[in-house]
This record gives structure tokens, C-alpha cells and sequence, in this order.
């Protein structure tokens, strides 16, 4: 499978609320994923715990969008717009933009940009 179509795929999982699926099938056993500039989460064990305690604190789902995506060589960028209910910051609308390095059709890197 291509980039391209991986991407696509993940994005669909993730709007059709599968996200936690979609960390399984395409995220590497060595991910490394980094909020802006937090501390990176190192391997798919912590962060399947770090996905998980996110879901599961969303109140409410209102809505979600891909605005924008660019793929070149091994890597992915998505512009999302989110727009969730959480348990401790309350309603969230945000821009946040993904970018992901591929290897072997897994993500390897994912680092999120967003404001807070």
C-alpha cells in the first residue's frame, strides 16, 4: 500500500471514530509521537496509553475535518479541524496539523502542532 493510500485510509478510521484502530494497524512498534513541544512519547505500548486516556476523556464528539493533506517521499502532513467536548478543558475547537514519517507502511514519527 502506497502512502497516499494509507493516509487516506488512517484519516477515514479516525472520522468514522476508529482512531484506536487505525493506532493499531499503522503505527510502527517504535512510534514516537510529540505534542508541540512536549517531551516525546517513545513506542507504541505508552503511547496506546497515551491515545487511550485521550479518547476516554472526550465527553462529546461534535465533529471533525481534514483540510488539507501533502505527501512527499516518506512523509504526511494533515491540517484537521477538531471539535470535541473534553472532561477537563470543556468544548475544544482546534486547528492542528499532523506530520508523519512513513517506513515500511507504518508511522515511525508523528508530531502534533497545534495552539493551547
Amino acid at each position: 500500500m502506497d502512502i497516499r493510500t494509507a493516509v487516506n485510509d488512517l484519516n477515514s478510521k479516525i472520522l468514522q471514530g476508529k482512531a484506536l484502530d487505525a493506532f493499531e494497524e499503522y503505527y510502527a512498534d517504535n512510534i514516537v509521537m510529540q505534542e508541540n513541544q512536549d517531551e516525546p512519547t517513545i513506542g507504541k505500548e505508552a503511547n496506546r496509553q497515551r491515545e487511550q486516556e485521550f479518547f476516554s476523556s472526550i465527553k462529546e464528539f461534535h465533529g471533525a475535518e481534514v483540510k488539507n493533506v501533502a505527501i512527499s517521499n516518506n512523509v504526511s502532513m494533515v491540517e484537521w479541524f477538531w471539535d470535541y467536548t473534553h472532561t477537563d478543558w470543556g468544548r475544544v475547537n482546534a486547528a492542528q496539523v499532523a506530520i508523519q514519517t512513513w517506513e515500511n507502511g507504518k508511522i515511525i514519527n508523528e508530531k502534533f502542532y497545534y495552539s493551547k
